[in-house]
């Protein structure tokens, strides 16, 4: 079970990384007015409207439950 939860944190950190780089590209470039290049918006579409960003929150959500799952685990476990 323990290995499991972290492969879990480990896929869900690298994820929210992805995430969040991608919305932070996105961010930038309509910042500075240029067109989206991620293929997240079409034009110069407002990026907290885009499916970048839930992304980027859902995947947030979902690491903090992991990382509150393996330190619940951590506790519960002997160290081996």
């Amino acid at each position: 079970m323990k290995k499991l939860v972290i492969t879990q944190f480990i896929v869900l950190l690298l994820g929210t990384v992805f995430a969040w780089t991608n919305f932070t590209i996105e961010l930038v470039n309509w910042l500075n007015k240029r067109v989206c290049t991620l293929g997240c918006a079409v034009g110069l579409v407002n990026p907290f409207l885009t499916p970048c960003f839930y992304g980027a929150c859902f995947f947030t959500i979902a690491f903090i439950v992991s990382v509150f799952m393996l330190s619940k685990i951590k506790k519960t476990q002997p160290a081996t």
